[in-house]
């Protein structure tokens, strides 16, 4: 229906206006609506066809790694319960497949990598520094000789096992030299380009590690636990070649580095899968300048002190439990840990001291690597920490007289050094560098410029004085050479020098006193690693706590705990040596 006014309006102009008309018609909206929905539909394919937005990409990529973990986690635990529905070559195929999917990304990767020589590729220089590359390295040496054995001991078994125990390590051997070349030339890349698809690249290698390393602390696991059985009630008589017996036998003590070679490397891949579409601050992406080693005598030597007596420890740790367990014995691994953890806690509490006496802000800048430093230290904790407290309940609860003060003790330490340490590593590595401390190697070695202060020779004079100046015997000395009037600035000899001297040797002391803990702390860490991962867990023989707990609980709080404390001391190690080339 039109309105009166609008007909009379165009008849007035000539007539009826047959555009004007179709306005006012019901079908003009309904082709509008195809229009519109067209417009919607173009707008969704675009949003759909160009890069997922970060955060919504980090999300689904992460819950992608973490089902592919929890799944393999559940063929471990049917693995584990020995039943004939889920057996290990189940478990072996899986993992042989994820590894191969992950071969097949880093190829992908490293082609498109070197057919993009042309553009420039943002670094990360706080990803993968060099000395934790080279110690991957190694750990991944001793990788391949774990292989080595496997492939022994399948050649000894095949007319009884799966050919999937065959191919296992074969494959692992490719995944191992693959993943070490690719974390020496690409794990500082920051990825711009395909980031969604590289965030599920990265993620999926990240996981793969993850299910490594849980797959060898289950077997490392049911390996204790069975030494555990047979020490208790006898050894298992079966019928083993020699060669095999050697095999099998040895490839349990290279259980803790291929395990720390795995958790190692997903730290790094997690670091370079946060790197993703990162916009870099060129200002703290700098390597730090490389000072001298001057004054590291006390550390190295207690820390070598420490290593030695801990090798002295294991060896007649495993001489005297090689046939069974004796809770008198034990006294000695509490004894020696107890002295380790006091001289622990005590430097972690010098260099404290030592930070609150600077007084110096924190440096509050994201960086990935740090970041996740700082959250590893804190996580792995927990496992020891719960151990000594289910150990501390057992004592008191029992009120056992003996060596269970030395248990006690030794648990206490534990939690308290832990606590110390991990405060004494964040602070180091937040900690902003003083100005004093920055230009202190390039002041030692070179030459003053510019010198507020008055040096005890005559000085210089500056140049020609204006004659038209009418004080100038009174504010400057003078002299005449060659017919021209020289000046010179006063000398002050009551001006003190020594406290300049002092203020400067006072950041030298302090760093090399924080070095030197840093070292001692180092080389304590790495003898706390080397007790657990070669046997010597005198945890498992503890009958206060099975008693307290039962031996199915215990074991399970024991399975858990180890694992994490020797991650704890093999980041802890490479947390200080961090802190050692900071300060």
């Amino acid at each position: 229906d039109l309105d009166i006014t609008d007909l009379s309006a165009m008849v007035e102009h000539g007539g009826l206006d047959i555009m004007c008309l179709n306005k006012y018609r019901h079908s003009s909206s309904s082709s509008s609506t195809p229009k519109k929905g067209r417009k919607r539909f173009n707008r969704l394919r675009v949003s759909l066809s160009g890069d997922y937005p970060k955060k919504n990409a980090e999300i689904v990529s992460a819950q992608y790694g973490i089902n592919l973990l929890l799944f393999g986690t559940a063929l471990m635990l049917a693995v584990s319960y020995h039943g004939p529905v889920v057996r290990e070559e189940h478990l072996l195929s899986f993992i042989t497949t994820i590894m191969i999917m992950q071969l097949l990304w880093m190829l992908w990767y490293i082609v498109r990598r070197d057919r993009q020589k042309t553009s420039l590729w943002e670094k990360d220089a706080h990803a993968g520094t060099r000395w934790l590359r080279g110690g991957i390295t190694v750990l991944a040496l001793v990788s391949l000789i774990m292989d080595a054995f496997r492939i022994g001991q399948y050649v000894g078994y095949k007319a009884c096992v799966s050919a999937v125990q065959g191919v296992y390590p074969v494959i692992h051997t490719f995944h191992t030299i693959s993943q070490v070349h690719f974390l020496w030339f690409h794990i500082k890349d920051v990825i711009k380009t395909f980031e969604t698809f590289e965030r599920f690249g990265v993620i999926h290698a990240v996981f793969t590690n993850l299910l490594l390393w849980c797959n060898g602390v289950m077997s490392e696991s049911e390996h204790f636990m069975k030494a555990h059985k047979e020490k208790l009630s006898g050894p298992d008589m079966q019928n083993h070649t020699e060669a095999c017996s050697m095999f099998s036998n040895s490839l349990y003590y290279l259980y803790p580095f291929n395990i720390e070679y795995h958790i190692l490397v997903s730290a790094m891949l997690f670091v370079m899968w946060k790197n993703i579409g990162r916009t870099i601050d060129h200002q703290h992406n700098r390597k730090r300048p490389v000072t001298k080693n001057t004054g590291l005598i006390v550390g190295p030597i207690l820390g070598l002190v420490a290593l030695a007596g801990t090798i002295s420890v294991l060896a007649m740790y495993v001489v005297k439990h090689k046939e069974s367990y004796k809770g008198s014995d034990n006294i000695m691994f509490y004894t020696h840990g107890i002295v380790m953890l006091a001289s622990m806690c005590m430097a972690g509490a010098l260099g404290l001291l030592l930070y609150r006496a600077q007084n110096l802000p924190l440096d509050s800048s994201k960086i990935p690597s740090r970041q996740l430093d700082t959250e590893l230290l804190f996580g792995s904790s927990v496992g020891s920490w719960l151990m000594s407290w289910c150990s501390v309940v057992a004592v008191t609860a029992q009120g056992a007289p003996g060596h269970s003060w030395a248990e006690i003790l030794y648990s206490l330490l534990l939690v308290l050094e832990k606590y110390v340490q991990n405060l004494f590593i964040v602070e180091s590595l937040y900690r902003k560098e003083e100005d004093g401390e920055k230009q202190g190697a390039e002041s030692s070695v070179s030459p003053v410029v510019f010198s507020v202060t008055t040096p005890p020779l005559d000085p210089p004079c500056n140049g020609i004085i204006n004659q038209a100046y009418d004080n100038q015997e009174g504010a400057f000395g003078s002299r005449v050479e060659n017919g021209l009037m020289h000046s010179c600035p006063p000398r002050h000899p009551e001006s003190p020098l020594s406290s300049p001297t002092s203020r400067a040797v006072t950041p030298g002391l302090r760093r090399q006193i924080l070095r030197n803990i840093a070292v001692f702390l180092f080389l304590c860490n790495i003898s706390l690693w080397l007790l657990p991962a070669l046997g010597c867990r005198p945890q498992y023989g503890n009958r206060l706590e099975q008693e307290t707990f039962g031996f199915a609980i215990w074991a399970m709080v024991l399975n858990f705990a180890m694992p994490l404390n020797l991650f704890y001391r093999m980041h802890s190690v490479a947390s200080l040596f961090e802190v050692f080339q900071k300060v």
